[in-house]
C-alpha cells in the first residue's frame, strides 16, 4: 500500500511548550489510521500538522511524495479536510451548512446541489437539507459536520474525537459511516476511545507524551503490547 502522507521527525512547539517531539509517521493510502492516546497527549496537534494547518517547529511533512512547504501548501490544503471535535455550524440550513465549502471554491449550482445531497444520503441525512442546523440533535449536527467535509471529496479526512459525547446510536452510526470510506479516503482518527480503535482501525498508532510509541495493526497494539507504557495505557492504569 502507498504511503499517503508522512512526518519525518516532526516537533512542533507551542510557547515553548513541546506538543509533539520528533514523530514519524506514515499514513498508507486509504486506510484508517486511528491514533490513540490520554488527553493531552498531542494528537489534536498531530492532525493539525497532517492537515496542513500548523507547520512543524522542526522536521518535514511529505505528501505523496511531495515535500510541504512554501508556495504548495494552499494547493494541498485543498486535498485535506479536518473535523474538529466540536461541531462548528453557520445559523443556516442543513443544505447551506454542507454547500458552504463548495460555495468558497466556485463550483456552480447544479454541482453543489448534487454534492450536498449525495453527502447527506451518506451520513444518512436524507432529506435534512431545508431544516436550520442548530436545531438538529448533537449527534445529528456532528454528522452534518461531517457531511460538509465528506462534499469536498477530500483525499485525506483528518477526525478529532468525532464521536465524543455523542449518544450510542449515534456514535454507532458515525462508525459505521467512517468504516464505509475504507479504501476510498484516506482516514486518520484520534480518539482516546481504545473500543471504538478497535472496531475500525486498519492501524493503530499510540501517542503519549507527544511521542509516537508505536504503530501497528489493532490485534498487536491491544493484546502484544511491544513495551509497558503501551500495556498500561490500553489497560487503563496509564495516569
Amino acid at each position: 500500500m502507498d504511503v499517503h502522507v508522512k512526518l519525518e521527525r516532526v516537533t512542533r512547539k507551542y510557547d515553548g511548550i513541546t506538543a509533539l517531539r520528533e514523530v514519524t509517521l506514515e499514513v498508507k493510502n486509504g486506510e484508517i489510521l486511528t491514533i490513540i492516546g490520554p488527553n493531552g497527549a498531542g494528537k489534536t496537534t498531530l492532525l493539525r500538522v497532517l492537515a496542513l494547518l500548523d507547520e512543524p517547529s522542526s522536521g518535514k511533512v511529505v505528501y505523496r511524495g511531495q515535500a510541504v512547504g512554501g508556495s504548495n501548501i494552499s494547493q494541498l490544503r485543498k486535498k485535506v479536510t479536518m473535523v474538529f471535535q466540536r461541531a462548528v455550524l453557520l445559523n443556516e440550513t442543513v443544505f447551506e451548512n454542507v454547500a458552504y465549502g463548495l460555495k468558497l471554491r466556485g463550483l456552480n449550482n447544479d454541482e453543489i446541489t448534487e454534492r450536498v445531497n449525495d453527502a447527506l444520503s451518506s451520513v444518512m441525512l436524507k432529506g435534512f437539507g431545508p431544516r436550520m442546523a442548530k436545531k438538529l440533535s448533537g449527534g445529528e449536527q456532528q454528522r452534518v459536520v461531517l457531511a460538509r467535509a465528506l462534499a469536498l471529496n477530500p483525499e485525506l479526512l483528518l477526525l478529532d474525537e468525532p464521536t465524543a459525547n455523542l449518544d450510542p446510536t449515534n456514535a454507532a452510526i458515525v462508525e459505521r459511516i467512517i468504516g464505509g470510506l475504507r479504501g476510498r479516503t484516506t482516514i486518520v482518527l484520534a480518539t482516546h476511545n481504545i473500543f471504538q480503535a478497535k472496531r475500525i482501525s486498519d492501524r493503530v498508532g499510540c501517542l503519549l507524551g507527544g511521542e509516537v510509541i508505536d504503530v501497528d495493526k489493532p490485534k498487536n497494539i491491544f493484546t502484544k503490547p511491544k513495551n509497558e507504557i503501551i500495556r498500561k495505557f490500553v489497560r487503563g492504569e496509564f495516569f
